[in-house]
């Protein structure tokens, strides 16, 4: 079996904003997001294209339809608040696991638990009970979303929503907010998220780096809480001599709000310059920042780091 694993609220937000030309949401193997709440709770409110796992009469959590979970790369399963694999039905499952075994095949894990005991503790320990299930199918770990839906939501409110059915049009014009390096604090985007008004509200932004040719008006001060690097788009263009104003302006920033770095497309450019900022701030050593599951913002643009930059960073790794 694959395993379970905690996920947390910025994985989670990460994933559901990767994009490249389009939201990755529109892969149909990308992501199954699977709320393990009473139909009650979903019907209020439920993150963003996340779909009901439906239980039998007997409370046995069953495998969604229609989709191939041996091809997803991201299972997560979420419930109100289980913020721990050592929550309530995790050992209890283990143990009758063991007891059953040899003794009949199990099916969903039924037998597991009464309709009162159920209803009564369905805020904790349901997605592990449901990501039990799911693990005898998935090639990759369940994720289990630490905190549940009420963390998640308390940090990304706009991310949640009433609609139950998305058409393959609606994923094709949504919209990805900035990936999210360090929770609240700092993001890196491009040019479009950071014009947009919308995302600077939700995100609480404060202050800009700007890491492109293109100038744009996106605060009434920009003198205070804008910083504009004007470097191009190029395999030979000076960025690391910029380094230090960079992570000083962000270091500043960062503690009276949170701070975008975007360039044109989000791409080498805000990505060698947070690069460069954690080294300079977290003291993450180059082998470490670079690292793809040091921060699910370095999937799929690694190949991108490619500038002089980069590589001045790849020999010194002070500045």
């Amino acid at each position: 079996m694959a395993g379970l694993v905690l996920c947390e609220p910025t994985e989670l937000y990460n994933i559901l904003n990767q994009s490249t030309k389009l939201s990755r949401l529109t892969e149909p193997n990308y992501l199954c997001l699977l709320d393990a709440r009473t139909k009650r709770e979903y019907n209020e409110s439920h993150v963003i294209t996340a779909r009901r796992v439906k239980q039998n009469p007997g409370g046995d959590y069953l495998v969604p339809e229609s989709v191939e979970l041996e091809c997803v790369k991201y299972c997560v399963v979420y419930d109100s608040k289980t913020s721990s694999l050592d929550d309530i039905y995790y050992d209890d499952y283990e143990e009758k696991e063991e007891d059953e075994k040899g003794t009949e095949a199990p099916s969903g894990i039924s037998g597991f638990e009464s309709s009162s005991s159920c209803s009564q503790n369905a805020e904790v320990g349901a997605a592990i009970q449901c990501a039990r299930v799911l693990e005898q199918f998935t090639r990759h770990p369940v994720r289990i979303l630490k905190g549940g839906y009420e963390r998640f939501t308390a940090c990304y409110h706009f991310l949640r929503t009433q609609k139950i059915f998305w058409m393959p049009q609606e994923l094709d014009a949504f919209e990805p907010y900035p990936v999210e390096i360090l929770p609240a604090q700092l993001y890196m985007g491009d040019y479009r998220q950071a014009c947009d008004q919308q995302i600077q509200k939700d995100l609480k932004i404060k202050a800009q780096v700007n890491i492109s040719e293109e100038l744009a008006t996106l605060f009434t001060d920009e003198s205070k809480t804008l910083l504009h690097v004007s470097v191009a788009d190029s395999p030979d263009a000076d960025l690391f001599s910029f380094f230090p104003t960079i992570c000083h302006f962000i270091d500043a920033k960062m503690a009276l709000g949170a701070v975008l770095v975007f360039s044109t497309l989000g791409l080498s450019r805000s990505s060698t310059a947070v690069m460069a900022f954690l080294m300079h701030s977290s003291h993450y050593p180059l082998k470490i920042a670079r690292k793809p599951g040091l921060q699910t913002w370095l999937t799929g643009r690694i190949t991108y780091l490619s500038n002089s930059a980069f590589l001045d960073l790849r020999k010194r790794e002070t500045f």
